[in-house]
């Protein structure tokens, strides 16, 4: 998946630009200051880099980033296909990205169309460039950036170690812990039991003192209960010689009968009253149902006053709510549960030991990959230094024991002697920057040729270098780019000569602003632009006919090439 186009507006010092990208190596070239990292750094933008206001062209409103990645070229195609699927994007015939930033800093981004965060554009990033920087030594000397890099040329899963490692140092946190709570736990536990015990007595349910308190209301205003009752009925029912309200309405209803043929309205006065009539009687029943069972009960009044005082004791006691205390009393039991596991030291013991063992196991089995992977890594990387004007160098991964943790027991450390005879030492204690720039370039290269990215983009790793060894890093890149697109910010001719591709950054300068501009260059341009490398604006005969002379050395490389 190939980058193919990239476009820019308002980006730094570009106005507009649109380029397309060809397979094979490109470089990019351009006088110092002209901007030659802008397309790297507008890259790096698109796949998720911090954004700020400074990115946006002044006086524009802001800037906008575009770039096609081409799905028909062999890498990751089917890869990213299906981190857009898992993304819930549409896939499309091409894969687009695009972000956006204003002059307030806010950033916006889309895939293929559809809104993205930065973070998933760097995550759709890693299937798409790789890209190395001039100073990309200096994360050879960071412990976690060097193992990293083992692991990555080893193929190993280190992630995998990540969970057994969390799951040990819980365990022996448990039992560091219980071990350093003995001496509490007992007393803890006797005070839980107790108090457990407390409300034992009491068992109350949830919801029961609702329940209670009906109940309790009910059987202390019993006899008023029954007054209250059997006043009622005696009004809905009458005594002996009638006079109650049933009656009175059965009488009303009566005399609107008898005249209901003569005024309609009595008919549904009549029907009416039938209904009161009807109600009445059945209140009347309920009354009297309730009349034949309700009676005091002193006995279950004072078992129930007992309970209640009981319930608010232990209330006051715990200052609690009484709803509250059937959940404290759940809490107490679930905390003496939890004391009595951490009070088992053997089962505790048993538990840091399992996961002990399922770490130690994983981590044995990385570092044993890591073993066998390190001399290769450092064969390779030893055999790229010798064409790098570091004859008789040697590079070495050192492995020694660590202590346990998330990615394995291993310290892993890159060792180099830059010349022979001299004793491999610390990566970042190699004399000079340009040593250092290429033994960054070798690893570069040869890790570079197992990555998955179809895309390296290296940014003037080959500074320090020149002469014979300016040529075997174009030679080095001319050789990545049969198989992959490489693009290359050199000052370089001897590497600009390799390029199967070639674009010239230029910056011009105008009476209210300064903008950059890039161009393909080629024919009678390309050898014009090698020849100021050669020897600066003033181009002589003789720095054209050397400038042909590396174009011609260059494409015969490409022609020589398997």
């Amino acid at each position: 998946m190939a980058l193919r186009r990239i476009a820019l507006s308002d980006f730094v010092i570009v106005r507009a630009l649109e380029l397309d990208l060809h397979d094979g190596f490109t470089v990019l070239t351009g006088e110092t200051g002209a901007g030659k990292s802008i397309l790297i750094d507008a890259l790096q933008l698109l796949l998720g880099a911090r954004a700020d206001s400074g990115v946006v062209r002044e006086g524009a409103q802001r800037t906008d980033i575009s770039a096609e990645f081409d799905p028909d070229s062999a890498g990751s195609a089917q890869v990213v296909a299906d981190w857009l699927e898992e993304a819930g994007i549409e896939p499309q015939e091409t894969l687009l990205l695009r972000r956006t930033v204003d002059l307030q800093g806010r950033s916006r981004a889309w895939i293929n169309g559809t809104p993205a965060t930065a973070a998933q554009m760097r995550a759709l990033g890693v299937y798409l460039l790789d890209i190395h920087g001039q100073h990309a030594w200096q994360s050879l000397t960071r412990p976690d950036a060097v193992r990293a890099l083992l692991d990555a040329y080893a193929g190993t899963q280190p992630q995998t170690l990540v969970p057994l490692w969390h799951a040990w140092r819980d365990a022996q946190k448990a039992l560091a812990h219980a071990r350093e709570a003995q001496s509490t736990l007992a007393q803890e536990r006797e005070r839980l039991q107790w108090q457990i015990g407390e409300l034992d007595k009491l068992a109350p349910r949830e919801g029961e003192w609702d329940e209670l308190n009906a109940r309790h209301a009910r059987l202390a205003n019993a006899q008023a209960l029954i007054d209250s009752a059997h006043g009622a009925a005696l009004q809905l029912e009458g005594g002996d010689e009638g006079g109650g309200a049933v009656s009175a309405l059965t009488q009303a209803q009566e005399l609107l009968q008898e005249y209901a043929h003569i005024q309609d309205d009595f008919r549904d006065m009549h029907d009416e009253l039938a209904s009161c009539i009807a109600q009445a009687g059945d209140v009347l029943r309920s009354l009297q149902a309730y009349l034949r069972h309700a009676e005091p009960d002193p006995e279950q009044l004072a078992e129930l006053d007992a309970r209640v005082a009981l319930w608010l004791q232990l209330a006051r006691r715990y200052r609690r709510t009484p709803e509250e205390l059937p959940q404290l009393l759940a809490g107490w039991k679930d905390e003496l549960r939890r004391l009595d596991d951490a009070a088992d030291l053997q089962a505790l013991e048993a538990a840091e030991q399992r996961h002990a063992g399922a770490y130690q196991q994983a981590a044995r089995a990385l570092s044993r990959q890591r073993a066998q992977a390190a001399p290769k890594l450092a064969g390779a990387i030893t055999q790229a230094m010798q064409g790098l004007g570091m004859t008789g160098g040697r590079f070495e991964v050192a492995l020694d024991a660590a202590e346990p943790g998330p990615h394995g027991t291993d310290q892993v450390a890159f060792l180099v002697s830059s010349h022979p005879g001299m004793t491999a030492r610390p990566i970042g204690r190699v004399a000079s920057g340009g040593e250092l720039s290429r033994i960054a370039l070798a690893i570069s290269v040869t890790t570079s040729e197992l990555g998955e990215a179809p895309t390296l983009i290296f940014d003037e790793v080959d500074s320090g270098v020149g002469g014979a060894v300016a040529e075997t890093v174009g030679r080095l890149m001319q050789q990545l780019g049969r198989a992959r697109q490489v693009l290359a910010v050199t000052h370089l001719p001897q590497v600009a000569a390799c390029a199967d591709h070639h674009l010239v950054v230029a910056k011009r300068k105008g009476t209210r602003e300064t903008t950059s501009s890039v161009q393909p260059a080629d024919g009678d341009e390309r050898v014009a632009e090698l020849a100021r490398m050669l020897g600066g604006q003033q181009q002589s005969a003789a720095t054209l006919a050397h400038a042909r002379e590396m174009l011609h050395q260059g494409a015969a490389g490409t022609r020589s090439a398997p």
